[in-house]
């Protein structure tokens, strides 16, 4: 497999991490209290609503992770059909992929009916962007690139203390560990702005059109 430089490869998978930021924003304050970038949080937010705590709707969390595992599904296929080609190539099909269903779920919140209530657009848009994210994640643990998964920080967070030179250890990959932490959290906090002001189809587009352009940006001499 031929690959990009490592350093287009670490920032595109930081940038990535920047737009899950933005997916955490937008599904949590905008589609329900539903995660469909951060799997684990929707199990937590399932055993919530299984006995009865107002406010969570299982119905949410059954779409997500239905959709995330069809989008990890999707990953894996792919990555048996196009990982022995340029890893561009393959890069580039999988954002394209990533931002046609964000593109997509964005057109759809212009359907949503006020206030909130569970409907067929919610449902959708939340399976559109639990599968994008469920591709993006599938698709990245094929990379293995060392601390950059782009989305849960728990063993990022873990490493950085257990790892590092006060717990007696070398302290590796500290620069990406931070990266990822920063960004992440720089990328919700712009999503929370704009799902406020906004609403949901800016920020939906803006992740997908970012995704896609930073993918063939850092590939482009691949």
């Amino acid at each position: 497999m031929t690959a990009p430089a490592p350093k287009p490869l670490v920032a595109l998978l930081l940038v990535l991490s920047f737009t899950t930021g933005l997916i955490d924003a937008i599904s949590v304050l905008g589609l329900g209290k539903v995660f469909t970038a951060n799997m684990t949080g929707n199990i937590v937010f399932l055993g919530f609503a299984a006995v009865g705590t107002p406010d969570f709707r299982a119905e949410l969390y059954i779409v997500a992770l239905l959709a995330f595992l069809l989008g990890a599904l999707l990953a894996g296929k792919l990555g048996t059909w196009l990982s022995a080609g340029p890893l561009a190539r393959w890069l580039r099909i999988v954002a394209g992929l990533e931002a046609g269903l964000l593109w997509g779920a964005a057109g759809l919140s212009f359907l949503l009916p006020p206030g909130g209530a569970t409907s067929a657009p919610l449902l959708a848009i939340i399976a559109l962007t639990a599968v994008a994210m469920g591709l993006r994640n599938g698709t990245v643990r094929q990379l293995k690139v060392p601390d950059l998964t782009t989305t849960v920080l728990t063993l990022t967070l873990t490493g950085l203390a257990a790892d590092s030179r006060a717990a007696g250890g070398g302290n590796p990959n500290w620069g990406r560990r931070l990266g990822s932490v920063a960004t992440i959290g720089l990328g919700a906090g712009i999503g929370a702005l704009l799902v406020i002001k906004v609403g949901l189809a800016i920020p939906l587009a803006l992740t997908g059109t970012l995704i896609l352009g930073a993918t063939l940006l850092c590939t482009r001499n691949a």
